[in-house]
């Protein structure tokens, strides 16, 4: 679902500009891509700080309404203050809805509680917590789920095992990445470790 953000043009840029836009607890704003000229514009303060509460932000359409017209983005960066932690500026990056775009997705495992190979004893690595997937706008999901309920000792899922909505394909070099692995050594085998360990002990 789009998000509605409405917008005023700012007539005057710099860090001036800039600097009278924040004293009026608002936030200095740029709209650029889609080989048309960027676009300065000045976001309430209070309106923007209500919308990055809103899950996966980055993933989402974003309509921004000025005096000027109608813009379709997506958020690309914000910056902070170093010590207030404060919003101090925000890019945004024009979009044809109609085309499809790159993004980077969230990750997240599911049933660790119930998994074969981590109620085994294995141990879970999961270091790739986020995938760029390519596809329409409308289509990009707010996360990527992998379940570890049939997961064993051993096992792991890569890009090409994740299940993606449809229409959503893998951005470059997705697919041999490994995003989560069951390490560890299956208990057959330790015991048999640890009994070859204990009889060396014995004989010596």
């Amino acid at each position: 679902m789009a998000i509605k953000l409405n917008a005023k043009i700012r007539d005057r840029v710099g860090k001036g500009a800039a600097r009278g836009v924040r004293k009026n607890k608002n936030i200095p704003a740029v709209v650029y891509g889609e080989k048309q000229a960027p676009v300065a514009i000045e976001l309430n303060g209070r309106e923007f700080d209500a919308l990055l509460k809103i899950p996966s932000l980055r993933t989402k359409l974003i309509e921004i309404d000025t005096d000027n017209g109608h813009e379709d983005a997506m958020l690309m960066d914000i910056q902070y203050h170093p010590v207030s932690d404060a919003v101090v500026h925000v890019d945004f990056k024009r979009i044809d809805v109609k085309k499809p775009v790159e993004v980077s997705v969230p990750v997240e495992v599911v049933n660790a509680d119930v998994s074969k190979g981590l109620k085994l004893g294995g141990v879970l690595n999961f270091a790739v917590r986020k995938v760029a997937v390519r596809g329409l706008v409308h289509d990009i999901p707010e996360k990527i789920v992998i379940d570890l309920a049939n997961l064993s000792i051993g096992d792991s899922v890569h890009g090409s095992d994740l299940n993606l909505p449809q229409g959503i394909e893998l951005g470059l070099h997705q697919a041999e990445l490994a995003f989560a692995t069951i390490g560890g050594k299956m208990p057959d085998e330790a015991d048999t470790n640890k009994a070859a360990a204990a009889a060396a002990d014995a004989k010596k």
